[in-house]
């Protein structure tokens, strides 16, 4: 699944996006970016089009975590499996073919989820 770049995770009262309204934003560390899911997620699963993701970008990636990564010339998200010391991904949505992967390859690890309910 695609996501688009927001820009960082800004600390300033009234400064991030509207998504993280009401979110506590000093918990997250300062490496953390944003990333918003773009339309082809659809709109049946957990995380659907529109979603905001807190992206922390040096944190290191483990079994079942959400991953951003540039692939094919798009910024996604994929769903990390460690094989031994070894990262397998697999797209969130779309065909099911996974990739090997370095933790260097990784944009960030999902640490958090926000829905804007709303407008």
């Amino acid at each position: 699944m695609r996501v688009n770049y927001l820009g960082p995770l800004i600390k300033r009262r009234g400064a991030t996006h509207p998504a993280m309204r009401g979110y506590d934003v000093s918990q997250f560390p300062p490496c953390c970016y944003l990333v918003e899911v773009s339309a082809g997620a659809g709109v049946d699963g957990p995380i659907i089009e529109g979603d905001v993701l807190v992206v922390d970008e040096q944190r290191p990636a483990q079994h079942a975590d959400l991953v951003v990564m540039d692939w094919q010339g798009e910024t996604q998200l994929f769903s990390s499996h460690r094989i031994g010391g070894r990262l397998r991904l697999m797209p969130t949505v779309g065909p099911r073919e996974s990739l090997w992967a370095r933790q260097s390859d990784l944009r960030g690890v999902v640490v958090h989820q926000a829905r804007r309910y709303g407008w």
